[in-house]
């Protein structure tokens, strides 16, 4: 695609403006008659000291102004806030990372839009503002690229390569005694070496992989470990392609269509990625206005198989597959092979295919992809299930489970540090359903991860044996037999309300069956006799209780009814 179509540069606005205000101001930021002339491309950056995977991107937004302007455009960088998930965990921060989200989102749209910019390269380097600036860029609508800050290498203990996840679990092998104080503490020592994402297939290296199988980051970038020559490189270069697609009038809409996401959940379902995922595939395309559904996945799940042997259920970390050739060498597997659509349109200007054609195979007896004749899983680890516990949706992440079917009495908790507590007094044992509820998007407020239970559950050799359900989330780094997202939430008055300690809930992989052996009747009389807690009041999350849809429809703050709104 080489002709110029549509190109809508919205700063023009300045050039007319002689001996006006607006140009005062910008002639004090360095701008002079010459810059006018130029194009403005935003750089926004996800930059903040109070975690690993955000760190370094300061200077990253320096690299991309430098790329920017050695294409005859004019960089201006803006900053947002981050809510990391892993310093959040298990504390009443939690509730603050989904909403973060979509806070990220708007300010990044407001940013962008409000000063008239023509172009935007976004660098995101954690869980919640990479799916923010892929909302912000499909609001905005002008021609954007997306730049993952890279993964964080592997920690090293005793010659074993250990990770976040690792201490988490520590904290359950330490209760049930196989674990001292000391080696708990060694693990909390060694497990985060740098800078970068945390580093198995969790929630920001599975958005990574899906941003860049849809298009929307350069070819090869989603691998580069954090603090690799490569990861300096996609940035500038991130900053060179943006000025490029608006020259060729190349915008989101036209790289971000229905296939674009059919390539990003197939490569998620492959690598065995996140259930956020699911979450923020969502997000994103209901900000793209592509058709997206919770049961859409369930269509991949069940023709894509599982083959990446990655973290957190599987032995190797992120880096490892940057080693043997990366996510690229995945996607050109996959492409060969019929699962993706090679005709979609990227942000190199070039389709899929013609990006693919140039890129590297996985390195020759490697042993982190498996191959599609012996898959670590015939189909894909994602599951949607259905059943009268969750009317419209629960997901699982099945990675590594071998239990098929769980049926079991629940116990009932209406907090996570309720449930944790009683798994650390033993009062939860095989067989269980742990039920984690009035957790969701409305009802946490703000759908917590439950990383730090789950663990803890791994940690004392429970992770089959227990089944572990919530209205809320779970980390990227949780494995075992774990169902989260189920909706309609408690808050919202569904099933999961009604359920009582006691009550028999069946697990079903095979079947996707997530029901409870209650009658009708009987809940009906139950759902007489609850009151549900009154809605979150206060502040952002105030406001977050009040506007967030469904976690089935992605936990977005702007699904509107056409007939109270209209269309706009």
């Amino acid at each position: 695609m080489t002709e110029k179509k549509d190109i809508r540069i919205r700063s023009n606005i300045y050039q007319g403006m002689v001996k006006s205000p607006n140009r005062a101001m910008l002639r004090a930021t360095g701008m002079t008659d010459e810059n006018f002339e130029k194009p403005i491309v935003g750089v926004i950056s996800t930059w903040a000291e109070n975690t690993p995977c955000n760190i370094h991107l300061h200077d990253f937004g320096k690299l991309a102004k430098k790329g920017v302007q050695s294409q005859g455009a004019w960089p201006v960088q803006f900053g947002t806030i981050t809510v990391a998930d892993g310093i959040a965990m298990g504390t009443p921060g939690m509730r603050f990372s989904l909403p973060s989200r979509d806070i990220i989102a708007d300010s990044i749209e407001a940013a962008i839009s409000g000063h008239n910019c023509d172009a935007l390269v976004a660098i995101g380097g954690c869980d919640k503002n990479m799916p923010g600036s892929m909302i912000a860029i499909a609001n905005t609508d002008i021609p954007a690229i997306f730049v993952y800050g890279g993964t964080i290498a592997p920690g090293n203990l005793d010659g074993q390569d250990i990770d976040l996840v690792s201490v988490f679990e520590s904290v359950g092998k330490w209760n049930h005694g196989d674990m001292t104080e000391e080696e708990v503490y060694a693990r909390e020592c060694n497990a985060c070496p740098g800078p970068g994402g945390c580093g198995g297939m969790y929630t920001a290296n599975t958005m990574a992989s899906a941003i860049e199988a849809m298009g929307m980051s350069l070819p090869g970038s989603s691998s580069h470990p954090a603090e690799s020559p490569e990861k300096a490189r996609d940035v500038e270069e991130a900053g060179r392609a943006v000025v490029k697609l608006l020259e060729k009038g190349i915008y989101p809409k036209d790289i971000m269509t229905r296939k674009a996401f059919e390539n990003a959940i197939t490569v998620v379902m492959a690598l065995g990625g996140s259930t956020n995922a699911i979450l923020h595939l969502l997000a994103i395309a209901h900000a793209a206005n592509v058709e997206l559904t919770l049961d859409d996945f369930n269509d991949f799940q069940e023709k894509v198989p599982h083959l990446a042997d990655l973290k957190p259920s599987g032995k190797y970390v992120f880096q490892d597959l940057y080693n043997v050739g990366g996510v690229q060498a995945v996607m050109k597997y996959l492409y060969e092979r019929g699962f993706l659509h090679g005709d979609c349109l990227t942000c190199t200007g070039k389709t899929l295919a013609e990006n693919l054609a140039d890129a590297p195979d996985l390195t020759p007896g490697q042993k982190v992809i498996m191959p599609l004749e012996h898959p670590k899983r015939a189909d894909g680890p994602l599951i949607v299930l259905h059943g009268n516990l969750a009317p419209d949706g629960a997901v699982a992440k099945v990675s590594g489970v071998n239990v098929r079917r769980h049926e079991g009495p629940a116990k009932v908790f209406n907090t996570e540090e309720d449930a944790v507590n009683a798994v650390l007094r033993d009062e939860v044992v095989d067989g269980d359903v742990v039920v984690v509820r009035y957790v969701g998007p409305k009802g946490g407020p703000g759908m917590p991860e439950m990383l730090s239970l789950s663990s803890i559950l791994v940690g004392k050799g429970q992770g089959e044996s227990v089944a572990l359900l919530t209205d809320g989330r779970f980390s990227g780094g949780t494995y075992g037999l774990v169902v989260g997202h189920i909706a309609p939430e408690a808050q919202d008055g569904g099933p999961i309300a009604y359920l009582r300690d006691g009550d028999i809930v069946v697990v079903d992989q095979d079947t996707k069956e997530l029901t409870m052996r209650v009658s009708e009747e009987e809940l009906e009389k139950r759902k007489a006799e609850t009151v549900l807690p009154p809605l979150y009041s206060r502040g952002v999350l105030g406001k977050y209780a009040h506007i967030v849809s469904s976690s089935s429809k992605g936990a977005v703050t702007d699904f509107w009814k056409p007939e109270e709104t209209g269309k706009r």
